[in-house]
Formats: C-alpha cells, sequence, structure tokens
C-alpha cells in the first residue's frame, strides 16, 4: 500500500481549517479523507512553522551582522 502525496497547500489548507476555523481534527480529516493521526502532524508542523522562520531570521540577521564585524576587523589588521 503506497502511500499518499499531498500538496503544501493541502495541508496548510487542512491545517488553517482547524487552527482557524475551530473545526475538529476528526471533522476535517474525515471530509478530507486523511487519517486523524497524519492531520495532527500536519497541524503540529503548521504550528511550529513561524516559531521556525522567526529562528531563521533572526539567525541570518545575527550572521550578517557577525560577517560585517569580521570584515572590519579584518580590514583593521590589515591596515596596522
Amino acid at each position: 500500500m503506497g502511500s499518499k502525496k499531498y500538496t503544501a497547500e493541502f495541508k496548510a489548507e487542512a491545517s488553517r481549517q482547524v487552527l482557524e476555523h475551530g473545526r475538529s481534527v476528526r471533522d476535517v480529516a474525515g471530509r478530507l479523507g486523511v487519517s486523524v493521526d497524519t492531520l495532527y502532524v500536519w497541524v503540529r508542523a503548521h504550528r511550529l512553522t513561524p516559531q521556525k522562520r522567526q529562528a531563521t531570521a533572526d539567525q541570518s540577521a545575527e550572521i550578517r551582522q557577525l560577517q560585517a564585524e569580521l570584515r572590519r576587523v579584518t580590514e583593521e589588521r590589515d591596515i596596522l
């Protein structure tokens, strides 16, 4: 038995129905034809996504700042 592949948009919409529209996981899973366990995984991932994006953005900003500082310090060293 092979597993079905669902698009990211499908997963996001299913998760939104649970998180934003207040529908039960069992109801949404039944209407969409996916297992309750699968939908729980999608909902959990959908909840974590904004936090992960924010952490990645924070890390990217810090990396850019450190790279700029490294360039400045390297130039100062080369001058000396």
